[in-house]
């Protein structure tokens, strides 16, 4: 039911690669699986290699994209995070945001590449034969949209995340394990066991807009100017004439940082959590299906949370049933999922670290 474009043939990308990404074999990969499949497909690559943190946010924020039809990232999820970003700073970020991105998984977590992997109805597969998929589709050319979500932080940062936002637990092991690079995947579950053995609880209020209303719940507003969602990435529109040209779009379901959520929106009772982890794709990484039910423009933030108490067998159970999407049905009495259209998260101190895309944030309140 999915609508899509076609990129045209012949066809020009830009390719944005990170050499470091990963066990650091990306540049060989691209070079040995890729390009090949590439020429085949009549898509002409201009590859540009990036030095250091934020070039490639710099290079998509400054350069006349029009040459290209299509923008390859060829790194973990962090470079795509770096684009999106970049992209979302340009005047033109409106057009520009139209122009179709592709994820090649040369990264540890490759969460992204696995998800579209997921969508296109591929069986589960990891390392070169993902990279084969994903280049495959590219070589296909069909695009569609993909939802993006906007965080905005308590010291007044905007950023744009299409893949999760994650506090406790599972962050934890995505930055802690970052020593571990080299071992590309592997490094995941070597952090997992690390941060098991030294289990934290974190304090925090969290509340969140139902994307279904609950039960009893009071009922949302009525809006006499509903936005209405322009479907190109995602982002809600609000009424015509309220926005300069170039604005970034409103954030038209949430209340400043500084005021209570709105009264229909659910505020959690408890306030002790291991994790909590809003997603947007169906994988958190290769070998985690973490939201089966996940799609790429669903219109919906996959929240879980899990509550103080857990035991680490109980832990080590669910992130080993995680891998093959089965996690809800342990029916744990400790992890909740529920789909949200927004959220909120108030840590009660500036302890843990967030992520966004597995990317590190300082700590402090933040909603999407």
């Amino acid at each position: 039911g999915d609508s899509y474009g076609v990129l045209p043939r012949p066809c020009r990308a830009l390719v944005l690669l990170n050499p470091q990404s990963g066990a650091g074999r990306a540049l060989d990969d691209f070079q040995a699986v890729v390009q090949p499949m590439l020429a085949e497909a009549d898509i002409a690559t201009t590859v540009f290699v990036t030095e250091r943190p934020h070039h490639a946010h710099e290079k998509v924020r400054d350069e006349d994209l029009s040459q290209w039809d299509t923008l390859v990232v060829m790194a973990g999820d962090g470079l795509l995070y770096e684009v999106v970003n970049g992209l979302m700073e340009r005047p033109d970020w409106e057009d520009t945001m139209k122009k179709p991105l592709c994820i090649l998984p040369g990264g540890s977590g490759n969460a992204l590449a696995a998800s579209i992997n997921h969508y296109a109805g591929n069986d589960h597969v990891a390392k070169k034969k993902l990279l084969t998929n994903c280049t495959f589709i590219l070589c296909k050319g069909l695009h569609t949209q993909m939802d993006l979500v906007s965080l905005s932080t308590a010291s007044g940062k905007r950023l744009f995340s299409f893949l999760g936002f994650g506090w406790g637990f599972i962050s934890d092991v995505d930055i802690d394990s970052e020593k571990y690079r080299r071992l590309g995947n592997a490094r995941f579950t070597l952090g997992t066991l690390q941060c098991l053995a030294k289990l934290r609880v974190y304090q925090g209020r969290l509340s969140y807009l139902p994307a279904v209303p609950e039960p009893g719940a009071s009922p949302a507003p009525r809006d006499p100017q509903e936005p209405v969602t322009n479907g190109q990435a995602g982002h809600i529109v609000p009424p015509a004439g309220t926005e300069a040209p170039g604005a970034l779009p409103s954030d038209s379901l949430l209340v400043p940082l500084s005021q209570p959520v709105p009264a229909h929106w659910t505020v959690v009772p408890e306030e002790e959590f291991v994790t909590v982890y809003a997603i947007y794709q169906s994988h958190l990484g290769t070998n985690l299906l973490m939201a089966p039910a996940a799609r790429l423009h669903d219109g919906c933030i996959h929240l879980f949370y899990l509550k103080a108490g857990i035991s680490r067998v109980a832990l080590l159970r669910l992130f080993l049933a995680m891998s093959r999407g089965t996690h809800m049905d342990l029916n744990c009495p400790h992890l909740h999922y529920v789909p949200v259209r927004a959220f909120r998260l108030e840590p009660r101190a500036a302890t843990g670290i967030m992520t966004v895309d597995g990317e590190a944030l300082a700590c402090e309140p933040v909603q999407g």
